[in-house]
């Protein structure tokens, strides 16, 4: 086996990437990248009725916006089945495997048998040792293994432990099917074993496999990889993780409006930890990684935890990549409401000097996205219901007043239409929240929104001049 680590991630494509196989890729990367190793991608597409060039396509852009590179050009399973035929047939050669002409009829009557007898359906072996000139004339055959019948396989796990199969649970499974096309279960086998792969980390709903694997393995008398099988998620409730939970693709959370990097993080403290460490850099992560240290426990996904460590990478991030990861996500952002998908010059800079504001309220970039549809509104503003209780025609009787001092101002920024508010309140008696507040109303149409004179201020003297006199006039 080869000194270096290889991983391989091998989604099926028959869907989008999902948030248990984007953490499944995340730890062979991780492991990967930890070790100097390399992590290969591999396309299981073999199923030709489901597999589809839409989801594969899907799958490598997933992959690519969660930072997840992989080495070399990916395989497809399926172009590689002359290959898996070819070592079916040799240990059919070596004795190691058979040919079996079971009809579709005999193994239904095995099956009925054995639910009788409250046994697991099994294989009874009927073809092991039989000459294959008894064969039907015509008839064309599976290839069986020959499983082991005695003892156990024995599956060292890195995450699991030492995990042991009886051999008679396992039974001489398929590995080439009559029609010439490989079983899965085979093509992984002979797949990993050619791609170098040492290290197997995949989903422990595979655990099962890993002992049917290792047989095919030591038939052949290859080296059997090191095995890693992680627990699965969990929603809250403790139950398998399904849609309702959050077992979406990745281009849902895209369109979410999180950043990749927090869903990067959270995704690997699913299950892996480092000490009390909860906000990991991508470098943290990579020198920590021990595939060791992940759980044997079921993960459990949380919401609120990765809105709140979303919304701590949007306020550390620096302005400016902020509102590129920002204007980048928006064409997949459907409730964008009023901000077109591709902004102008003019509302880019808007944007960017918002966004300080902005970004301290919102956990997502669809939050970011609501919070400035401010700046794209046209005049006149339609007000929402809060808004338009605030603007009364007291509010809008004391915006008039205060209208002719703003006008006089010479310089137009934060600090001096504060100064000029904040005199205007003290000379009329008035807490400066009974006109910040209309004042938010008029110039946003919303109850809420960041500091009413950062808005001012990105607005800028012509537009929130104009807002404001549409509202007195209303």
């Amino acid at each position: 086996m080869s000194d270096k680590v290889v991983t391989r991630f091998a989604p099926s494509p028959t869907g989008y990437l999902h948030i248990g196989g984007a953490r499944t890729a995340l730890f062979n990367w991780l492991y990967a990248r930890h070790t100097g190793g390399v992590m290969l991608l591999r396309i299981e597409d073999t199923d030709r009725e489901r597999s589809t060039e839409g989801a594969t396509a899907a799958i490598l852009d997933g992959l690519k916006w969660l930072g997840l590179d992989w080495d070399g050009e990916p395989v497809s399973q399926f172009a590689r089945a002359a290959r898996h035929r070819e070592v079916a047939e040799e240990l059919v050669r070596t004795g190691r495997a058979y040919h079996c002409y079971a009809t579709p009829a005999e193994l239904e009557e095995m099956r009925e048998k054995a639910r009788a007898e409250g046994r697991p359906p099994r294989y009874d072996g009927r073809w092991r040792d039989r000459d294959p000139s008894e064969a039907p004339a015509g008839a064309r055959p599976a290839i069986r293994i020959k499983a082991p019948q005695e003892g156990e396989t024995l599956v060292r796990d890195r995450v699991q432990g030492d995990v042991r199969f009886p051999n008679k649970d396992l039974d001489d499974f398929i590995i080439l099917r009559s029609d010439g096309n490989p079983t899965y279960m085979h093509a992984v086998v002979v797949d990993d074993h050619d791609m170098g792969v040492t290290h197997i980390i995949r989903g422990d709903d595979h655990l099962t496999n890993a002992a049917r694997q290792t047989v095919i393995y030591e038939a052949m008398g290859w080296d059997v990889p090191v095995m890693a099988h992680i627990p699965l998620i969990h929603g809250p409730d403790g139950a398998k993780l399904s849609k309702r939970h959050g077992a979406l693709g990745v281009e849902a959370y895209r369109a979410m409006g999180y950043l990749p990097e927090a869903l990067r993080n959270y995704l690997a403290r699913l299950g892996w930890s480092h000490g009390d460490d909860e906000v990991m850099s991508t470098e943290d992560m990579v020198r920590w990684f021990e595939i060791e240290d992940v759980n044997r426990g079921a993960a459990r996904f949380d919401y609120a935890k990765l809105e709140a460590l979303n919304g701590l990478y949007m306020r550390r991030s620096d302005d400016a990549a902020l509102l590129d990861r920002f204007l980048a996500t928006l064409p997949f952002i459907e409730e964008r409401g009023a901000i077109p998908a591709a902004p102008t010059e003019q509302h880019k800079a808007m944007l960017l000097a918002a966004l300080p504001g902005l970004k301290e309220r919102a956990k997502t970039l669809v939050e970011l996205a609501d919070s400035a549809q401010y700046l794209f509104v046209s005049r006149p503003l339609s007000l929402d219901e809060k808004a338009a209780q605030i603007l009364d025609a007291e509010a809008r009787g004391t915006i008039a007043a205060l209208l002719p001092e703003l006008e006089s101002l010479a310089e137009w920024t934060a600090a001096s239409t504060e100064g000029a508010v904040r005199a205007f309140a003290e000379r009329t008696g008035l807490k400066l929240g009974r006109i910040a507040q209309p004042l938010r109303a008029a110039l946003t149409g919303r109850s809420t929104s960041p500091g009413v004179f950062d808005v001012i201020a990105v607005l800028g003297r012509e537009e929130s001049l104009a807002r404001l006199r549409d509202q007195i006039a209303a």
